[in-house]
């Protein structure tokens, strides 16, 4: 029995020293996961049982468990890089098969598609026609790279401070050119539906009337109407109480109807430039808020919606798995959000390699839900998780093992010397 029992040790120890191999072999593994070999004893049975003192038979190897603890986070230059920050694994899709896996290297391919290094498809969640995430609807992610379309402008936001103090100008018909017949301007760009750029630009009269100016608008210069016919501005009443605050317009907001974007020739003539629909585009001039004080003329704050052309200038992955594309004009795009699975039995997944799991039925369904929710973790974009085995652990693991070995071994080597005692009897 003593050969079996010692034969038993030396293949327990064999089989601790290959997985402690193996944990060394992946220490600089990206996601990876270190095992640990787990032994029990053996004790021979009988039909009526082991009896008070039974005699032990050996070690057996009961499990080889993984240690799922968190790897340290590795910042690197790849914006497509992800680490996980707590609970949870990235599914992939093999062409319909499943994985889960915690290495984050990912990459787009030819088409588009989010893959890893494998070319296995990320999953999560996509965006429908309208930019909105397509919550619970799993599939393959994919970037879009063609450009953006143009937004022609139809709101303008801005704040803005009249001086009180400012009296009607010297010269009371207004001139655009002359600066001596409005006390105050500023410009903005907006934009028609090709994508064109277009300045838009008031002037501000003071009147006769107390705490009352005039809005003059002129787009390119011209007439927003006709513009290949007029250069009269588009104009507008502003009333303010004697407290400074914009009254009228009553809603704060100014509307330039049936604007006609164009365009001037070489020969100076102006022309449309067939970027508006017949009736023309509708602006409205938001300027509440605005006010009239005993200060500087000053802009404080200008927006509008509308943006030319934009091609893909880089990506964006937030803790939650949105991901954002930046365009060259400015603007910003969800292209889908990333999500993450677990278990309610992390150690039953199977290992398949590739620093992948599948399910198994020890593991039991996945919970997909997007980053940060519930107890999954976050995401960091940039990052790697390195591989959680600790090297120094690891190399005493290694002693230990040879130590086992050795020790069993000469279990075998003194049973053997019994045994030749034995047979030299005479």
């Amino acid at each position: 029995m003593s050969f079996n029992i010692g034969l038993s040790g030396m293949r327990a120890a064999s089989k601790d020293l290959n997985v402690t191999g193996n944990n060394i072999a992946n220490a600089g593994t990206v996601g990876f996961k270190q095992s640990r070999a787990e032994f029990s004893d053996v004790y021979a049975a009988s039909m009526l049982g082991s009896g008070k003192n039974p005699v032990g038979s050996g070690v057996l190897l009961s499990d080889i468990s993984q240690q799922f603890n968190q790897g340290n986070i590795n910042y690197t230059q790849n914006a497509l890089d992800l680490a996980i920050n707590g609970n949870g694994f990235f599914q992939v899709s093999n062409n319909g098969a499943l994985s889960y896996t915690r290495a984050g290297y990912f990459g787009t391919d030819k088409e588009g598609n989010l893959v890893d290094n494998f070319g296995y498809n990320l999953q999560g969640y996509g965006v429908d026609d309208n930019g909105n995430i397509r919550t619970g609807q799993v599939s393959d992610l994919k970037i879009q790279t063609s450009s953006q379309e143009p937004k022609a402008t139809t709101k303008v936001t801005q704040g803005f401070n009249l001086n009180s103090t400012n009296t009607e100008p010297v010269n009371t018909p207004f001139d655009p050119s002359d600066p001596l017949s409005y006390n105050s301007s500023t410009s903005t760009n907006i934009y028609d539906e090709q994508g064109n750029a277009h300045v838009m630009t008031q002037y501000f009269v003071k009147t006769g009337t107390a705490n009352t100016w005039q809005m003059h608008v002129l787009v390119d210069g011209r007439n927003p109407a006709d513009p290949v016919n007029s250069t009269a501005p588009a104009t507008t009443a502003l009333q303010f109480s004697p407290s400074g605050a914009l009254i009228d317009p009553a809603s704060g907001t100014s509307a330039i109807t049936g604007w006609q974007p164009a365009v001037k020739n070489t020969d100076g003539t102006w022309s449309l430039n067939n970027a508006a629909p017949a009736a023309g585009l509708n602006m409205t001039l938001d300027m509440r808020g605005s006010t009239q004080y005993a200060s500087a003329f000053a802009v404080n704050s200008v927006s509008q919606d509308g943006y030319t052309t934009g091609e893909l200038a880089g990506l964006e992955i937030s803790e939650t798995g949105e991901i954002f594309a930046r365009y060259t004009n400015g603007q910003s795009k969800v292209q889908g959000q990333i999500i993450l699975a677990n278990f309610a039995n992390v150690q039953g997944l199977t290992p398949v390699g590739k620093t992948q799991w599948v399910q198994s039925f020890e593991s039991g369904e996945p919970v997909r839900n997007p980053p940060g929710s519930g107890t999954l973790g976050s995401l960091q974009a940039g990052a790697l998780e390195d591989s959680n085995v600790e090297l120094s652990d690891q190399l005493v693991n290694l002693i230990v093992a040879q130590r086992n070995y050795q020790a069993n071994a000469k279990t075998i080597e003194t049973e053997s010397a019994i045994t030749q005692t034995i047979i030299n009897l005479r």
